[in-house]
């Protein structure tokens, strides 16, 4: 789940997903934005499946969990406070 395995492909891994989280985050953005960012990215990009809002919410858990990214006023930005 959190790494790609032979059920999971490399695109839909956790880590993964949270790599494209982080290149979102260019600037603090709000969670729906940053959504909004990631699907509009994975949907240009050949041969990159979509993902769903549950997937996107654990990515973003992991990358919280790791302090990659932190959650003030409203707001997503990278690292910790």
């Amino acid at each position: 789940m959190i790494l790609p395995t032979k059920h999971i492909r490399p695109e839909r891994a956790l880590l993964t997903v949270g790599a494209d989280i982080l290149a979102c985050l260019k600037r603090p953005m709000t969670v729906s934005r940053v959504w909004d960012e990631v699907r509009e990215q994975r949907g240009e990009a050949a041969g990159v499946a979509p993902i769903n809002y549950d997937w996107f919410i654990l990515a973003l858990d992991l990358l919280f969990i790791t302090k990659a990214v932190s959650f003030e006023n409203g707001l997503l930005r990278k690292g910790a406070p």
